[in-house]
């Protein structure tokens, strides 16, 4: 069958890989210069590096390098990746500086793509059997539409969101204000405060984060990624070992979790910064658990950079001739570079607004069996939309699947 597959980091690659091991004629179109998704020099900021240590973020036939460290950086992984094409010689298949401006399904018979050379502007046309969407669920970020965003601008401020923020001399000497709390937000704000003018971190909320070692000792992956840890936290329906710790184990699950909680309050220093988050430590896994940037509660410590909690920015401005920024706790601040870690949008850019809708429920939630697979849509599978701690392990499963699916192997259940 020929397949066109929309995008080349772990989701993309994986899938091609399998895809075409299984004979399939495929194809692979990537916007950005080298292929790495969120790992692409392209979306890197400064201080990226992965949540995971690298013996659970591979995939399965093609281990990390040894020589790279426990947890590896944003550069590391685009180059596993890159590694990864070579070797399973993927690169004749992925056109790379190659956007989809559009995907419209042809009846039921396949799909239409409208592709732009980004480099000469020049469009074409391509058409599939099948599609997989492999863009993943962190390809569009969301910057709020704060007020007075065009007077900043026009002051010399720049507004931007963590993977457009690639190079750290932009920072050097300036005043930069740092938009959210979550692990982009804080991997940026560490790498920033050794070279801003001032550093602050604007936090809406504060989150509860995981130190990488507990009593830098103890590997945090001996404690949450394994079935007991993951057990902690109680999922939609909680089975077998889970049901008992939510259950008759509830007392030991609390004083568990209590104790994760102790240790992190103690080791990140958070009652001194008096950063310590509302809630009880569990409130960790409402999204994902994210680990501790040490370097950042250091520098709050040395006065390199502020945590402004329960704060947002409301207004941005010009003030004397330089750019500026309104905060809700009633300062106004110097703001030459506001970098935002708020999140991503969830939809689909190249698709039409009605083919969203016939993806979606009425919350904008993609509606996908196993996250994989439309109810509504004929021919057309997702893959790396299953995010997990194992997002590799995850893609190339849901790689699997999809080949499983073209064989006519699996029964699907009634919608």
């Amino acid at each position: 069958m020929k397949i066109a597959i929309i995008g080349a980091g772990f989701a993309g690659l994986s899938s091609a890989k399998v895809l075409k091991q299984f004979g399939h004629d495929v194809q692979v179109f990537e916007k950005a210069a080298d292929v790495g998704g969120v790992w692409s020099a392209s979306r890197r900021y400064p201080g990226l590096r992965t949540q995971n240590n690298k013996d659970t973020y591979f995939l399965s036939d093609f281990p990390m390098p040894a020589s790279y460290p426990e947890w590896p950086s944003g550069q590391q992984i685009q180059e596993y990746l890159a590694s990864y094409a070579r070797h399973f010689d993927l690169d004749p298949l992925v056109h790379l500086e190659t956007e989809v401006l559009s995907a419209e399904p042809v009846g039921n018979s396949g799909w239409t793509l409208t592709v732009r050379n980004v480099r000469s502007g020049q469009t074409t046309e391509h058409s599939a059997e099948h599609l997989v969407v492999a863009n993943g669920i962190f390809s569009e970020p969301f910057i709020p539409p704060y007020e007075g965003a065009q007077e900043f601008r026009a002051a010399g401020g720049r507004l931007c969101a963590t993977s457009d923020f690639n190079n750290l001399e932009e920072a050097r000497g300036k005043h930069v204000l740092v938009v959210g709390y979550g692990k982009s937000s804080c991997d940026v704000a560490a790498a920033v405060g050794e070279v801003a003018a001032s550093n602050i971190v604007v936090a809406r909320e504060l989150l509860w984060k995981m130190p990488r070692k507990i009593m830098n000792v103890l590997n945090f992956k001996y404690l949450m990624l394994t079935r007991l840890g993951e057990g902690l936290f109680k999922y939609i329906e909680p089975k077998g070992f889970e049901k008992f710790l939510h259950g008759p184990g509830k007392a030991l699950r609390n004083n568990m979790v209590s104790s994760l909680q102790s240790v992190a309050t103690k080791q990140l220093k958070l009652k001194q910064l008096g950063l310590v988050p509302p809630g009880s430590f569990e409130r960790i896994a409402r999204s994902t658990v994210s680990l501790a940037t040490d370097e950042l509660y250091q520098q709050v410590k040395e006065g390199k950079t502020e945590i402004a909690r329960e704060c947002e920015i409301t207004r941005l401005l010009e003030r004397n001739g330089r750019p500026a920024a309104q905060l809700s706790d009633g300062r106004t601040v110097d703001a030459d570079l506001v970098i935002c870690g708020t999140g991503f949008r969830q939809t689909v850019p190249f698709f039409s607004d009605e083919l969203q809708k016939q993806l979606t429920d009425e919350r904008g939630n993609f509606l996908l069996y196993h996250q994989i697979h439309p109810m509504y849509v004929q021919r057309l599978s997702f893959c790396g939309y299953n995010s997990s701690f194992f997002s590799p392990l995850s893609a190339e499963i849901a790689a699997l699947w999809i080949a499983t699916l073209l064989m006519g192997e699996l029964k699907l259940p009634p919608k």
